[in-house]
């Protein structure tokens, strides 16, 4: 029996939560344990990832994991690479206004130099990226390329 399910049975023995509540909490450790079994997706090899993944996943011990939002976005680089090309399509003025934003925020960075090459160099990077944070919530958060 995990800790969390003991947890929330002392919690029922002592009185802190009723019998629904319990078989509410202890349904959302089951199901929980049921993701945690299916295998992980591994980040792919560098330039050979199709998807852009984001995963949040819940703390199971939380007491509130069971309203916990879950999230699981897989996002298309050719989606990506569609997105950075249509930048050619941004009036002059308003690419003006975005490069001027972005260097006040301290990025220099022109969206009328944009290139083709850039756009594979940027993906290619993408490959290497694996971002893994476990919030002050307990909850895992990962970005990476698949």
């Amino acid at each position: 029996m995990s800790d969390s399910k003991k947890k929330i049975l002392e919690m029922l023995a002592k009185g802190k939560i009723s019998a629904d509540d319990a078989y509410r909490l202890l349904s959302a450790v089951d199901e929980s344990e049921r993701d945690d079994e299916t295998p992980p997706v591994e980040p792919a090899a560098k330039g050979k990832g199709k998807y852009l993944r984001v995963n949040v996943i819940p703390d199971p011990d939380s007491p509130n994991s069971e309203h916990a939002d879950r999230v699981n976005v897989r996002v298309p680089l050719s989606l990506v690479r569609a997105g950075i090309k249509l930048t050619s399509l941004i009036p002059t003025d308003a690419r003006d206004k975005i490069n001027d934003s972005l260097k006040e925020k301290g990025i220099n960075f022109d969206v009328n130099n944009v290139k083709n090459e850039d756009i594979e160099e940027l993906i290619g990077a993408l490959g290497d990226l694996e971002v893994d944070v476990v919030s002050g919530h307990g909850e895992k958060i990962k970005v990476f390329v698949e």
